[in-house]
């Protein structure tokens, strides 16, 4: 049983819509699972502040946008860097069963979590014998 780490090569974005950013723009590395009730996504988007993710809905395509503050980093000589500083972005397709209305989401130590809610006939249930 092996106890290094790995890392997994990063995403760089060929084509971004962007006017105001010059930098590199990643796809953050997103986990989903899946409860009875909802489907969880957790992207990862290390540098990014709350105030500066957005998380839109538009023509069922969930669309996760994040901005880094280069200020931030301006200066700062890295020991280890597994990127560059850039911005993140990434779409998804929701489906029918999801309930569009419910959809939240919360951003915590560099970690944006939305939850999407599954529609009630969506959900499993018990049928009860008659």
């Amino acid at each position: 049983m092996s106890t290094e780490l790995e890392t997994t090569e990063k995403k760089v974005l060929e084509k971004t819509e962007e006017t105001t950013w010059a930098g590199e723009t990643y796809e953050p590395v997103v986990d989903i699972w899946e409860s009875e009730q909802a489907l969880i996504l957790q992207a990862d988007v290390p540098g990014v502040r709350k105030e500066d993710v957005e998380v839109n809905l538009d023509n069922d395509v969930l669309t996760i946008n994040g901005r880094v503050s280069v200020d931030d980093y301006e200066g700062l000589r890295p020991v280890y860097s597994e990127y560059n500083v850039g911005n993140y972005f990434r779409r998804f397709s929701l489906g029918e069963t999801i309930d569009k209305a419910k959809i939240s989401a919360d951003m915590q130590d560099g970690v944006l979590t939305v939850t999407l809610p599954k529609k009630e006939r969506a959900q499993p249930r018990k049928i009860m014998i008659a």
